[in-house]
């Protein structure tokens, strides 16, 4: 099945400084037909920054998607909403390998079991090593450890 990425270019900015950016909307698993369809749900739910004050929207349907295009009282904005195939993601989540051997069946119970370690208490992770610091209730020390240094500017 594949995965099909919903991407909005817009345009950003004003006067000469008006460019398009293009970003993500969702990700949508299935045909393109549905990828098309959900994609048309999106524009519904799509509010612009530019412009503040629109006169004219126009809605254009496209071989892969769709164009807004928006008038403003000084400029005319666009946004292209369009269908694509995700093909690579670097930055996608590994699959986690099954495990190769099932886990041993538990040992049987001894006459005198050993007590379980002692777990560190909570404030030792958050403790600095060296002198002892005075904390309000919620962790944070009372007093900054930068205050009072001579070697800070």
């Amino acid at each position: 099945m594949a995965t099909w990425g919903l991407i909005v270019e817009m345009t950003v900015g004003t006067g000469e400084r008006k460019h398009m950016e293009a970003s993500v909307l969702a990700h949508v698993e299935g045909s393109r037909e549905e990828a098309l369809a959900e994609l048309g749900e999106c524009i519904g739910r799509y509010t612009p920054e530019h412009p503040r004050s629109p006169k004219r929207t126009r809605i254009f349907r496209t071989a892969d998607g769709f164009l807004l295009v928006i008038d403003g009282a000084w400029q005319t904005f666009s946004s292209r909403f369009t269908v694509a195939e995700l093909v690579k993601d670097s930055a996608a989540p590994q699959p986690v390998p099954p495990p190769e051997d099932p886990a041993p069946p538990p040992a049987a119970p001894s006459e005198d079991p050993a007590p379980p370690p002692a777990a560190p208490p909570e404030d030792a992770a958050r403790a600095p090593s060296g002198p002892t610091v005075d904390r309000y209730a919620d962790g944070v020390p009372v007093k900054p450890a930068w205050l009072g240094r001579t070697d800070l500017p």
